[in-house]
């Protein structure tokens, strides 16, 4: 038998293997219990986020015939459509079927009642493709559609779709699932397929798919290929080219004691190895950032304990105002990179400019590097500072 991609194998068969949307799916739930299915639903958000496999759930469940436990997989319209071969519930690509003749089709079909099924279900996936006169074709039969008939649209991009489709639509918007939903799934799927992968591998897999359950498994899929069934961090950072916190860390470090050669090679060595560059400079403002809630609250609960075991090993030596600073700079390189000949140019100039402005700022007044935590507070629950102190 072929080899089964992993997204596929594991894409949910019922509501309870859907990682997150619960709103979403409760609502479609009670939609059902309580007999207030609407005709038309659109299903918006970014990809592998459940669009499309809660659609073919709640396809299943319309049609299904054990109403106690729908949809319960086992009953005849459950097991044609499981199989994708249930005559009421069509699947279109508006990608590839996306002009006025195709809709046409359509609307012929829809005023025929359901072969097997309670509801005739039409998916409409990546809606946003139609043209213009696919959607004012299809406007009068989405606005009063026979009583035997849903269209469910899943799109990326739900400004594409016209206003007046949307308008009559019961619009969900999907959002990213959490990266701790995503390593839960991903350690189910590891243990079923006998996979044995750490969790900070697991954990930098979950945030690679920057919060789409396929991608997760998708890279999961790749790392298992390159380095079997054993998979540890350092094998998905040489896959996907991502440097850890740990990494940055210690740069940041470097930097802080102005060793400028460590700080070059180190940024020429993940270019010659083939790191993703850009994400390199987006993972260290997002840690400079973190470094920056940390320090007026440090025991934030927005900030893993693994970041903050890194800023508090790493930035001690940098204060409040040079982090800052060189997440300002490196914000502002990053903006650049798309015009840029050679990004690796762009972020040594940006470390060796922070240095500078290091230098010629400590040699002005000290007051600039003086950390947070070294400053006097002061007392704001009175009309006056309860203590006072100039600095420079």
């Amino acid at each position: 038998m072929a080899y089964q991609a992993l997204y596929r194998k594991y894409r949910p068969s019922n509501f309870e293997e859907v990682v997150g949307q619960r709103q979403i799916i409760q609502t479609l739930k009670n939609a059902v219990l309580h007999n207030r299915i609407s005709h038309a639903y659109l299903f918006c958000g970014p990809r592998g986020t459940g669009k499309t496999s809660i659609a073919k759930i709640f396809a299943r469940m319309l049609n299904c015939t054990d109403p106690q436990n729908a949809p319960c997989n086992q009953c005849p319209n459950c097991k044609m459509a499981l199989s994708n071969s249930h005559p009421d519930i069509i699947e279109i690509d508006a990608a590839s079927n996306n002009g006025v003749d195709e809709v046409r089709n359509l609307i012929e079909r829809v005023k025929y009642a359901p072969m097997e099924g309670k509801y005739k279900v039409y998916i409409i996936d990546e809606v946003h493709m139609m043209t213009t006169g696919a959607f004012n074709a299809l406007l009068k039969t989405i606005e009063e559609p026979p009583e035997h008939v849903i269209f469910i649209f899943a799109t990326t991009e739900p400004n594409k779709v016209i206003p007046t489709i949307i308008s009559r639509c019961q619009r969900f918007d999907f959002s990213k699932v959490a990266i701790k939903d995503i390593v839960s799934r991903l350690t189910t799927v590891c243990q079923e397929e006998w996979i044995d992968a750490s969790l900070p591998a697991l954990s930098l897999i979950a945030e690679l798919s920057d919060g789409g359950m396929r991608d997760s498994l998708s890279i999961l899929d790749q790392c298992v290929a390159y380095c079997d069934k054993h998979i540890e961090l350092d094998d998905v950072r040489e896959v996907y080219g991502v440097v850890t916190k740990q990494d940055i860390g210690r740069l940041l470090m470097d930097l802080s004691e102005r060793k400028v050669e460590d700080v070059i090679e180190f940024l020429h060595g993940i270019d010659e190895d083939g790191f993703d560059l850009k994400r390199f400079t987006a993972d260290a403002i997002r840690l400079l950032k973190d470094s920056v809630i940390l320090e007026y609250s440090a025991d934030s609960t927005l900030v893993d304990e693994s970041t903050k075991e890194v800023v508090h090993e790493s930035m001690n030596n940098i204060p409040l105002n040079g982090r800052i600073a060189l997440m300002n700079l490196l914000m502002d390189t990053y903006s650049k990179f798309s015009y840029a000949s050679r990004i690796l140019d762009y972020i040594e100039g940006a470390f060796l400019q922070f240095l500078s402005n290091s230098y010629s700022d400590a040699s002005a007044s000290n007051s600039e590097n003086i950390p947070v935590s070294e400053v006097k507070k002061y007392d704001f629950s009175k009309k006056e500072p309860s203590e006072q102190s100039e600095i420079g």
